[in-house]
């Protein structure tokens, strides 16, 4: 006996109703982790910033004053920038440049310039580097990349942003050299940039949607 349409009907309409429940609720749930994902990222972000341009040295929105600027010497990518600025003056930029010539492949960092274009300090966002040679750049290995803070582009003198074993005053690892080099090449170019576009760089309009060079693991 076939069952009647009335019932065939309310089941039809019964699934349609779960459907459009289901749905609703991947969705709300698809919504609440995105949303959760991204204020991890902003989170994450601002201590990295903060870990290099203490909160008490600027007043203004650190992460909504930002720009991305395009340099081949910073990288191939766009570059966020991120200003620090108190009474309205300029205090810091972070830069996020990339070292191309890591031994395993790109290095991101993140390089904090105040505004008299000495470093406040610089830290290694991700690499690939192999472990025991070459991640001492990494804070948590070792304190070599702690060293840049507080040089300048002619403190030491710009001819010697090399890492020792090519003639300059950085030091290299035991078995690794490609990869201090190419994080001092690195900061080395991020300095000569700040230096020649701080006025344009401090000037921009801050834009939105710069994306975070720190990604949420």
């Amino acid at each position: 006996m076939k069952p009647p349409v009335k019932t065939i009907v309310s089941a039809a309409a019964i699934l349609g109703l779960f459907s459009v429940l289901g749905t609703g609720l991947v969705s709300l749930v698809h919504e609440n982790t995105r949303t959760r994902i991204a204020e991890n990222q902003r989170q994450s972000l601002l201590h990295s910033l903060q870990n290099l341009v203490p909160a008490e040295d600027y007043d203004n929105d650190i992460l909504a004053d930002a720009i991305e600027v395009g340099d081949p010497e910073l990288g191939t990518k766009p570059v966020a920038v991120y200003r620090a600025r108190k009474s309205g003056q300029a205090v810091a930029a972070v830069l996020s440049p990339t070292a191309p010539d890591g031994y395993n492949g790109e290095i991101r960092l993140l390089v904090a310039i105040k505004a008299d274009e000495s470093l406040a300090g610089v830290r290694v966002l991700a690499h690939k580097e192999t472990p025991g040679l070459g991640d001492p750049i990494d804070e948590n290995k070792s304190p070599w990349i702690l060293g840049f803070t507080g040089l300048s582009l002619n403190n030491p003198p710009e001819i010697a942003w090399k890492v020792k074993r090519d003639g300059g005053a950085f030091d290299q690892f035991t078995g690794a050299t490609i990869t201090p080099r190419a994080v001092v090449n690195a900061v080395r170019k991020t300095l000569a940039y700040f230096a020649a576009n701080k006025a344009a760089l401090f000037s921009q309009q801050a834009q939105s949607g710069v994306d975070s060079p720190v990604e949420d693991e």
